[in-house]
């Protein structure tokens, strides 16, 4: 089996502008994206983190930190442009993966109004 980097989006809104919302949005988000396409840590080559100016309250990185098997795994976090029109209160996940999925095959994930992004991406849930 042929393994190949693949990147995996997904994007997640917060109710609120605190360390426990952020936190815990941060996790909902990377634990759906990791079942939907069935990922283990030792797969995942690292992960790109995004979030909106609004959002100042925690770094969404020290909540995967926290997961068992992610100590190790290198993350990097920016913080996006404001723009007119963009969506409050969000944040993005890149993850890069070793996968022998094609990119058909790769699940990404848009929660609460974070659909609205790509809403031909639509997930379950």
């Amino acid at each position: 089996m042929t393994l190949v980097v693949r990147g995996i989006r997904g994007a997640i809104t917060v109710e609120q502008n605190d360390a426990a919302s952020i936190h815990q949005a941060t996790r909902e988000l990377l634990l759906a994206m990791v079942e939907e396409n069935q990922l283990t840590t030792p797969l995942i080559a690292s992960c790109f983190i995004t979030m909106t100016p609004d959002l100042d309250a925690a770094f969404p990185a020290q909540a995967i930190r926290e997961l068992d098997g992610w100590e190790l795994i290198p993350l990097m976090g920016a913080l996006e442009v404001q723009v007119p029109g963009g969506l409050p209160m969000c944040i993005r996940l890149l993850l890069h993966v070793n996968t022998a999925k094609t990119q058909e095959e790769i699940q990404h994930i848009y929660l609460r109004d974070a659909v609205k992004l790509r809403p031909d991406l639509q997930q379950k849930g």
